[in-house]
């Protein structure tokens, strides 16, 4: 039953901690594009891929005491820390998940910053369509955040590394 919720919590916890919402939702994005097994489905949004799934999951693992989600006030806006909380870690350490090479992607992922994180995962979500068409609907749908062609190729060279940290063996 709480499968879905079980790999959220592998992949915060191999992540150590995520800063911000849209962080969170684009790495799972990536992570299930990239063939990890998460069962969320997501739609284009303001802000890129967006899962209304992952939204109440990660609530439900909130309200159930698994999931940390500290809430700062950064500027103007807020910002949200996630974390598995010590019963979380727990319910971990019983429920065992091997998912290869996760952590690497994770961790590597959670690196970066969550506009770049987008901008992979708005490129990502349209794979299906010719380079020159993705980059063009990444600069009409994504206008406000003047991304560069020099910065859409980086997302595609970051998405063949990502791509190489899941075919290892």
């Amino acid at each position: 039953m709480l499968e879905d919720h079980t790999k959220i919590m592998h992949a915060i916890a191999e992540s150590g901690e995520i800063i911000g919402r849209k962080k969170l939702q684009k790495m799972i994005f990536i992570a299930k594009k990239l063939t990890f097994p998460f069962a969320e489905k997501f739609q284009f949004h303001f802000f890129g891929p967006y899962s209304e799934e992952l939204t109440l999951r990660i609530e439900e693992l909130c309200n159930m005491g698994f999931l940390n989600e500290v809430k700062e006030k950064k500027g103007g806006y807020y910002q949200y820390r996630y974390t598995l909380t010590e019963d979380g870690k727990q319910f971990l350490a019983v429920n065992k998940m091997d998912i290869p090479h996760l952590q690497d992607c994770m961790i590597d992922m959670n690196g970066q910053n969550a506009r770049f994180l987008e901008l992979v995962s708005t490129v990502l979500y349209f794979n299906n369509l010719p380079r020159e068409e993705v980059q063009d609907k990444v600069f009409t749908l994504k206008s406000k955040q003047r991304y560069t062609v020099e910065e859409v190729d980086q997302a595609y060279e970051y998405i063949e590394t990502l791509k190489g940290k899941v075919q290892l063996v």
